[in-house]
C-alpha cells in the first residue's frame, strides 16, 4: 500500500512540473520514482497497480478542472459529476498502468540487473503509451510529459526535432536511468545517469539555438480580443443583446490589420443573428483598415452545425470549421446519447470540418486556424505547413472557471510554436490571450478574466522544422528501435534456456 501511495504522490508531482508552476525537474523526479518502484515489482499485476496509482495521481490533480464544466456549467449534480470525472481519470490512468505491466513483464529476471536495456524499455513503452493516449478514441494528450519541458528547460530544444511525444521519451529514458540506477546501486550508481542527463541538457540547449525557420513578409498588426463573457451568462436569452453589443463595441474601438475575436464569441448560429449584425462588424473592420476573424457556429444547407471561424472586412470572406471535436462536449460517441440527457451543453451536436482546409490569407501572411482543443494535436497542426506562416488559436475556456486549464493550454501552444517554428496567436474569452514566438517564449499575454485587447506586430515564418517534416514518425521509430534493443537480452536468455532444455 505504501508503494501505491508513493506512486500516486509521484504522479501528482507532474502537475507541478507543468504550467503555471513549471518546475520542470519534477517531471524527471516523478518518472524516476515510478521507474524505481517498477524496478522492484515481481509480478505483472504489481506493475499494473503501480502504473494505475501513478496515473490517478497525475490525472486526478492535473485535469480536475473538468469537474467545473460538468457541475457548474453543465448542470450535472455534483456527486454524479465527481463520479464521471473519477471514471475519466481512471480510464486515462489505464495507459500508465499497461505500461507498468508491460515493463515488469519484459524486464524481470536476469534483465533486471542491466541498466541500459531496462531504461530503454521504460522509455520506449512510455513514448508509445503517451502516443496511444493521444490517438485512440480521438485522443486526449493533455498532460503529456513533453509539455513540461517548454523553456526554460534545455530539453525544449528537442521539440522542433521530435515533438512532444519524443521529448517525453527522452525525459522517460533519463528518469529511468536515474531511478533504476538508484535501485541497483544507490548513490554509487548515479555517475553514468547523471552524465547522460548533463549531455542531454547540453544537446537540447544546443538545438535550441538552431533557427529552423526564417521570417517572411512584412509584419502584420494584430489585435487579439479577450471578451471575458461569463459562461453562465453567455447563453442566457436575457444577456444575448448585451453579448452582441460587447463584441460590436470591441471591434468598433480596435484598429489593426487583423482583429480576432475568440471561439464562439457570438452565442448563436450565424444565420440566426440579427439582420445586418455581421455586416456591421465587417464595416467596423474595414473602417479601421483591416479584417476581422471571429468564432461563431455555422450551418450548411444540410443543417449540419460547425464550430467555425469566419473573416469579415477588407479581404474576401474566408472560413474555417473545427476538425477535431471534443467527445461529450461537441458530439456524442456511439452509445452515449444518455449523457446528453443529463447535461446542458449548447450546440453539442456538431459536425467535423474537412481535414484539408486552406490557411486564411491576410496581406502577405497565410494563417492556419485551430479552435480550442485542436492545438493539442501536433501531427494535425503540421498539415497546414509549409504554406502557413502563422498559427492562430481561438478558444473559450470559460467552461473551466479560474483553474489550471488556462495556463496549461498556453503551455501547449508554446510547444506547438516550437514544433512548427511558427508564432502562435491566441484569442480567448477568459484567458490566456497571448502571442507566442517560434522559440516558445511568450511575447505578450493579457491577464486572465479581464476584458482587453492585445496589440502586436507579428512576423510570419517560412521553412520546416524536422518535426514538421516527419511528424511523430521519427519519435515512434526511435521507440521501436529502443524496444528492440532492450529486448535483445530477453532473446538471448530464451535461447540459452532453450539450449539447456534440449541438452
Amino acid at each position: 500500500m505504501l508503494r501505491l501511495l508513493l506512486a500516486a504522490v509521484a504522479g501528482g508531482g507532474v502537475t507541478l512540473a507543468l504550467a503555471p508552476f513549471e518546475f520542470f525537474p519534477l517531471a524527471f523526479l516523478s518518472l524516476a520514482t515510478l521507474a524505481f518502484l517498477l524496478g522492484g515489482a515481481e509480478r505483472t499485476r504489481s506493475g499494473f497497480g503501480l502504473g494505475l496509482a501513478w496515473g490517478l495521481g497525475v490525472f486526478g490533480s492535473g485535469v480536475s478542472w473538468l469537474y467545473i464544466a460538468l457541475a457548474r456549467y453543465g448542470g450535472v449534480p455534483p456527486p454524479l459529476a465527481a463520479l464521471a470525472i473519477g471514471l475519466c481519470c481512471a480510464f486515462l490512468a489505464l495507459y500508465p498502468a499497461l505500461l507498468g505491466a508491460a515493463f515488469v513483464r519484459l524486464c524481470r529476471g536476469p534483465v533486471r540487473a542491466r541498466l541500459l536495456p531496462q531504461s530503454l524499455c521504460f522509455a520506449a513503452l512510455w513514448l508509445l503509451s503517451e502516443w496511444l493516449r493521444g490517438v485512440l478514441f480521438t485522443g486526449f494528450p493533455w498532460l503529456a510529459i513533453g509539455y513540461s519541458q517548454t523553456p526554460p528547460s534545455p530539453l525544449a530544444g528537442f521539440l522542433p526535432l521530435l515533438g512532444v511525444y519524443g521529448v517525453g521519451g527522452v525525459v522517460a529514458w533519463l528518469a529511468a536511468l536515474l531511478g533504476l540506477a538508484w535501485r541497483q546501486a544507490g548513490w554509487r550508481g548515479l555517475r553514468l545517469p547523471l552524465a547522460a542527463v548533463a549531455v542531454a541538457l547540453l544537446a537540447g540547449g544546443g538545438f535550441a539555438r538552431v533557427a529552423w525557420t526564417t521570417p517572411v513578409g512584412e509584419p502584420l498588426s494584430v489585435a487579439l480580443v479577450q471578451t471575458n463573457v461569463e459562461q453562465s451568462l453567455k447563453w442566457s436569452p436575457e444577456h444575448f443583446a448585451q453579448v452582441l453589443q460587447t463584441n460590436a463595441r470591441l471591434v468598433r474601438d480596435t484598429a489593426a490589420s487583423l482583429v480576432v475575436l475568440p471561439e464562439t464569441t457570438l452565442p448563436a448560429l450565424a444565420d440566426q443573428l440579427p439582420a445586418g449584425y455581421l455586416e456591421l462588424l465587417g464595416d467596423y473592420a474595414r473602417g479601421n483598415g483591416g479584417d476581422l476573424v471571429l468564432g461563431v457556429f455555422t450551418r450548411d444547407t444540410e443543417q449540419r452545425i460547425y464550430n467555425a471561424a469566419i473573416s469579415l472586412g477588407a479581404s474576401a470572406g474566408q472560413s474555417y470549421a473545427k476538425q477535431h471535436l471534443v467527445p461529450f462536449g461537441e458530439y456524442s460517441p456511439p452509445l452515449f446519447g444518455w449523457f446528453y440527457r443529463l447535461v446542458q451543453i449548447p450546440m453539442s451536436d456538431q459536425t467535423r470540418g474537412a481535414a484539408d482546409q486552406a490557411p486564411m490569407v491576410f496581406g502577405q501572411q497565410r494563417i492556419a486556424l485551430n479552435i480550442c482543443y485542436e492545438d493539442l494535436f501536433g501531427a494535425e497542426i503540421i498539415r497546414s505547413l509549409p504554406e502557413a506562416t502563422l498559427l492562430l488559436n481561438l478558444s473559450n475556456l470559460a467552461w473551466y472557471g479560474d483553474s489550471l486549464a488556462q495556463p496549461q493550454h498556453l503551455q501547449i501552444a508554446r510547444a506547438r510554436a516550437l514544433e512548427t517554428g511558427r508564432p502562435m496567436l491566441r484569442s480567448t474569452n477568459t484567458g490566456m490571450t497571448a502571442v507566442v514566438q517560434p522559440d516558445g517564449s511568450v511575447a505578450a499575454v493579457l491577464p486572465a478574466f479581464e476584458q482587453g485587447v492585445l496589440h502586436a506586430a507579428v512576423r510570419g515564418y517560412q521553412g520546416l522544422t524536422p518535426y514538421a517534416r516527419w511528424g511523430d514518425r521519427a519519435a515512434l521509430l526511435l521507440a521501436v528501435l529502443a524496444l528492440a534493443l532492450a529486448c535483445l537480452p530477453l532473446r538471448r536468455r530464451a535461447g540459452r534456456e532453450a539450449g539447456v532444455s534440449h541438452s
